[in-house]
């Protein structure tokens, strides 16, 4: 496996050139190119993908990939019905599970982030609706995605207007980093590199996509 550090791109032995970030690990792998940049409006994943983006800040991705089995169990599928109902008891509960991150502000704002998840249904229909509604248009997005494109974007409009108007509505740890994270592992926006062999793969998923739109 070889890595040119000049566009990011590592090629491995099945020669298909990949983002350089997953490395070698072959979990990281698999999440690169089945998961990460691919469109979704599955109302669970969402919710899933926002908490634990949460619950990653100030560790990395993989660390939170590793134990989002563990994770799942633990929180009920991530089903916003379930989590809204949590007590402090609960909490209690979840702060003793070694399989998850021991963090009990990042526990209970996945709690509060429940109640508002089911807030925002109310309004939108779904919860896919209000978070596709922040997608970029085409011409905000960058022309060509290099690695220098991609280490200069921290955060865009669309995840500093997504972060504000969930902040707005009551739901914590959601910075506009996380928001930024939070959109390209959806397939909010499509952040492979460019040579990478996934890109084209997720940008024809994001042309079949059909977004969901709010509900009256």
């Amino acid at each position: 496996m070889a890595e040119a550090a000049e566009t990011g791109l590592i090629h491995h032995p099945d020669q298909h050139p990949r983002c350089w970030w997953p490395g070698s690990d072959l979990l990281y792998l698999k999440y690169h190119d089945t998961e990460w940049g691919r469109p979704t409006d599955d109302e669970v994943r969402l919710f899933e993908k926002i908490c634990l983006e949460g619950f990653q800040a100030g560790l990395s991705w993989l660390t939170i990939l590793r134990k989002r089995e563990n994770f799942r169990e633990a929180f009920d599928g991530f089903s916003v019905e379930r989590i809204a109902r949590y007590t402090p008891r609960t909490v209690t509960k979840l702060l003793g599970n070694a399989g998850i991150v021991r963090h009990r502000g990042k526990i209970e704002s996945t709690i509060n982030n429940g109640k508002r998840a089911i807030e925002l249904r109310k309004e939108f229909g779904s919860l896919a609706a209000y978070i596709w509604s922040f997608e970029p248009a085409a011409a905000e997005r960058p022309k060509t995605f290099d690695l220098a494109t991609l280490k200069s974007m921290a955060t865009t409009p669309a995840s500093v207007a997504l972060s504000k108007d969930l902040r707005k509505r009551g739901w914590s740890f959601v910075g506009p980093t996380t928001m930024y994270a939070f959109m390209q592992s959806t397939g909010i926006v499509n952040d492979h590199l460019e040579g990478c062999a996934f890109r084209s793969q997720c940008e024809a998923a994001r042309k079949r996509f059909r977004r969901p739109v709010r509900k009256s």
